[in-house]
């Protein structure tokens, strides 16, 4: 049963919505001042605050002042309720973070809205989503129940692409955001001289083109499909609005949008100071990653050696050489030109 704090000073209305609410089955704890209600917070933290604005010794934006620096309290959904509808009262307190405002006189229905549409993000922010198509879907799916925005996977047209089909190419304005539903695509760029440096490999549930649909920039790089692959493409004005109607969802989004970063940053570090023989052991498990489907999974890896070479930064002749030592030294297996990678861990001693 969630527990809700109501801060109110008129004895009335605290008890109105205190009825109102346990009608609903919540768990209501009350307080008549401001002083009073962060006390009790802090002893038993509530899933939600209702509260006054004007109150006596403490009033609500004190309140949420206290709150706002508190770690536990901070995450606590809070919601004015209050007689003043100066629109500068509603700005003041959304600027300080409350996550809603409601104005007496309310009705029941108002009230619960309200209620149960905030905790409904709340359970959205505290749910760890798993860096994966299922976990991404999930997370789609929370957003509409939430009501920010309908970014589910089947209400989009998936298209297909065919192995070196450009998604999209380098200088376009881009018109969505794409999500990997199956398969693996490239993103590369090409010096002044005509070859290419692979910057990404995307897989399964990954995310691509938000940089320049945030940025509001052309694409800096093209992307072409590794094999038959299937693309959703979601509209960019449907993808900015989930991005800007709320702060802390959007930041949650951008975490799952953004979990590759860290793997290209990565990239770049191994491309500059690695051996080459590193440089190539890095590319390989790379790619073995992004072809396994669970733990334990020993897939070929159907990747070219054209594109390995650009992963790794390196000329295809450079890295036939290394994929030779490797096979020679069995923690690699080659037939019909695909790779097998047969120890994973000396591979990854390599590194070290």
């Amino acid at each position: 049963m969630k527990k809700i704090l109501v801060i109110e000073d008129n004895a009335e209305i605290r008890e109105n919505i205190s009825e109102i609410l346990e009608l609903a089955k919540y768990n209501v704890v009350t307080a008549e001042n401001g002083k009073e209600g962060v006390d009790i917070a802090k002893n038993n933290i509530p899933d939600l605050v209702i509260c006054d604005v004007m109150m006596p010794e403490l009033d609500g934006y004190g309140v949420l002042h206290m709150f706002k620096r508190d770690t536990k309290l901070s995450i606590v959904p809070f919601i004015f309720v209050t007689a003043k509808a100066d629109r500068a009262d509603f700005r003041k307190g959304m600027q300080m973070g409350a996550d809603d405002y409601i104005t007496k006189p309310f009705t029941q229905i108002e009230l619960l809205d309200a209620v149960e549409s905030r905790l409904r993000k709340s359970e959205l922010l505290k749910n760890e989503y798993a860096l994966n198509a299922e976990g991404i879907t999930s997370f789609l799916k929370d957003v509409k129940i939430n009501g920010k925005a309908g970014l589910v996977p089947e209400d989009y047209e998936v298209y297909n692409y065919k192995k070196k089909q450009v998604v999209y190419s380098v200088g376009h304005r881009p018109s969505f955001l794409y999500y990997v539903a199956k398969g693996k695509i490239k993103t590369f760029k090409m010096n002044e001289y005509g070859k290419e440096l692979i910057t990404a490999i995307y897989k399964e549930g990954d995310f691509m083109g938000y940089t320049p649909l945030l940025e509001e920039n052309q694409y800096l790089d093209t992307a072409e499909a590794l094999d038959e692959t299937e693309v959703m493409l979601i509209p960019k004005a449907e993808f900015l609005t989930l991005m800007y109607t709320d702060v802390q969802v959007a930041r949650k989004f951008i975490k799952l949008l953004t979990a590759n970063l860290t793997e290209r940053e990565e990239n770049l570090v191994n491309i500059a100071y690695n051996s080459l023989r590193k440089r190539v052991a890095v590319g390989l498990l790379q790619v073995y990653d992004k072809y396994k489907k669970e733990p334990g999974d020993k897939p070929e890896l159907g990747v070219s050696r054209e594109d390995l070479a650009q992963v790794v930064g390196t000329a295809t002749e450079s890295l036939v050489r290394v994929l030779s030592d490797f096979k020679s030294e069995k923690l690699i297996e080659i037939k019909s030109g695909k790779i097998s990678v047969l120890n994973e861990s000396k591979l990854n001693n390599l590194l070290n």
